[in-house]
């Protein structure tokens, strides 16, 4: 089966955000001044390819952990769907 995963990577709330920042004040800057607070994170689409649903799942954790995402300075949350059509 072919699932699609969708990754989103965010900084811990205790890490400064120096790029989330710089978007801030200049959303602020052009006159979006009720815009209170802006983080920058990462969106990763992965298509996979597994035997089952809780199979896709261990691979995207082992991912996350491994390499999409730093647990030390990162969080991250997935959604998993079963793709409606299969990669040729």
């Amino acid at each position: 089966m072919i699932f699609t995963a969708k990754v989103v990577i965010k900084l811990r709330e205790s890490i400064l955000d120096p790029q989330g920042k710089t978007v801030e004040n200049s959303l602020k800057s052009i006159g979006f001044s009720a815009i209170l607070e802006t983080r920058i994170g990462k969106y990763i689409e992965l298509k996979i390819d597994a035997e089952n649903e809780e199979d896709a799942r261990i691979l995207i954790e082992n991912a996350c952990v491994k390499l999409l995402a730093n647990p030390v300075m990162e969080n991250y949350s997935y959604s998993l769907e079963k793709s409606e059509k299969e990669l040729v």
